[in-house]
Parts: C-alpha cells; sequence; structure tokens
C-alpha cells in the first residue's frame, strides 16, 4: 500500500487564533460598557501557528509538549470540534475523540441509555449499538449500576463508561488526551491493555501524555509542540531525549 493509501491524518499549515481582553482584571459590568462604547481593548494570541504533520494508518503518534503549548487545542482541531484560523486537516478514517470523558453525556438518563445517546454522537447506529451493548457493559463493569441515572454516578465510574463506549467500538483513527489514568489500578490495566488491542488491531492513534513513560511505550513517532509551533517531529526515542533537555 503506497503512503498516500495510508494516509489517515494531514494537517497541514494549522493556526488556531483567539482573542484575548487586555484587562482582564475589570469586572463584567465595565466589559460590557467597555464592549458598548467600542474601547474594549483585545489583544491577539495564537495557540498554534503554522502546525504540520502527516499520520498514517496503524501509527501510534505522541504529542508532548509543556502546558499550554497547544496539545488539546490541535486534537480538538484534528476531531473537528474546533475549526482552525487558518490550514485544514484532511481526514481519511471515523475519529473517536476522547478528549473530556463523559461530555457528550446527559446526567439525567440511564448509563444504558447513555451508550446509545453517546455511540449515536459517535457516529454508530441503534442496531451496531445492540449488538456491542454487552461487550460495553462487561468491559465497563457497571453491572446494576448501568440502570442509574449518571447523576448518582461518581466521575470515575462516568469515566469507566465513555472509555468502554469509545474503545468498543473499534474506530479508525482514536485521538487520547490524558485518559488513562481511569477508575482504579485494575481498570487503568485493563484500559492499557485494551489500547494496546486496539494499537495491534491496526487503529491510528494520536496520544498525548505527560508520562514519558507511556509515551516511549506506546507511540511509533512523536510531534514535540512548544508555544504553538512544532518544536522537532521524529522517532519516539529520538524526540523524547531531546524533550528532556
Amino acid at each position: 500500500m503506497s503512503e498516500e493509501n495510508r494516509l489517515m491524518l494531514r494537517i497541514s499549515d494549522v493556526s488556531m487564533k483567539f482573542r484575548m481582553e487586555e484587562d482582564r482584571s475589570a469586572s463584567l459590568k465595565e466589559t460590557i460598557v467597555n464592549l458598548f462604547r467600542g474601547k474594549l481593548k483585545m489583544k491577539e494570541f495564537f495557540a498554534l501557528k503554522h502546525v504540520s504533520f502527516d499520520v498514517y494508518k496503524g501509527e501510534v503518534i505522541g504529542i508532548i509538549g509543556r502546558n499550554g503549548a497547544g496539545k488539546s487545542t490541535i486534537l480538538k482541531i484534528i476531531s473537528g470540534i474546533m475549526k482552525p484560523t487558518e490550514g485544514n486537516v484532511v481526514r481519511n478514517g471515523n475519529i473517536v475523540p476522547m478528549l473530556e470523558l463523559g461530555s457528550g453525556f446527559d446526567m439525567d438518563l440511564s448509563g444504558r441509555e447513555n451508550i446509545f445517546l453517546n455511540g449515536a454522537i459517535l457516529g454508530y447506529d441503534k442496531e451496531f449499538l445492540h449488538a456491542k451493548y454487552d461487550e460495553i457493559l462487561a468491559f465497563s463493569e457497571l453491572n446494576d449500576f448501568i440502570e442509574m441515572p449518571l447523576r448518582n454516578y461518581s466521575s470515575g465510574m462516568i469515566m469507566r463508561l465513555a472509555f468502554s463506549i469509545a474503545t468498543v467500538v473499534e474506530p479508525e483513527i482514536l485521538i487520547v488526551d490524558e485518559i488513562l489514568a481511569v477508575g482504579d489500578e485494575k481498570f487503568q490495566q485493563k484500559s492499557y491493555e485494551r489500547m494496546m488491542e486496539l494499537m495491534g488491531g491496526g487503529t491510528t492513534v494520536l496520544f498525548v501524555s505527560h508520562d514519558m513513560n507511556q509515551i516511549r511505550r506506546m507511540c511509533n513517532r512523536v510531534v514535540w509542540l512548544d508555544g504553538g509551533t512544532v518544536r522537532l517531529s521524529g522517532p519516539t526515542e529520538e524526540v523524547c531525549s531531546q524533550y528532556k533537555l
């Protein structure tokens, strides 16, 4: 298979600009008054500047960088949650973003109902989700809690349900942002093993973590973001060894 046929993601010259109020100490009333008077002073801030890289089928790409480097922003743009100010993203496969686990849930619905709601948001039909339901429930280990409203769940239970839905549906492209600390130690190990299964089965993964051991263990290549730009991109060990400096 040629490289072009294996291409899953192409991030081309992506920039993301935000506008921020200069006087952050102003009260809400002052801000509104200044807005109507045309005196609200704004400054521009680039979260990303001319970011480009390709991702091929079956690769596990680590994205590293310090807080504020632009990691979460690039994941949201790749996922389609945000539209870049400049540049574009080519996507050749269905994407499951695990960015804010449980963000698509309805707290008044039961765990069972949320499996079908969240699955539909991810683009899967009811028949497919019915076929996967028992597998999702078994992996989540929620048992009888599955019929309870999510407002009665702990944050760990919600994360376990979200992780189970996202990984059991076997996406072509999985986007993971610091979520392998799901539940207790036993479930974390099971989550890690599930991630390794997906990677071994050909799922393409973008993985953000501050844990360099996880990055070294799981990733083929690494993109290092620094101040919204690509500082270095290449083989995992090469980039990670530079990042330590």
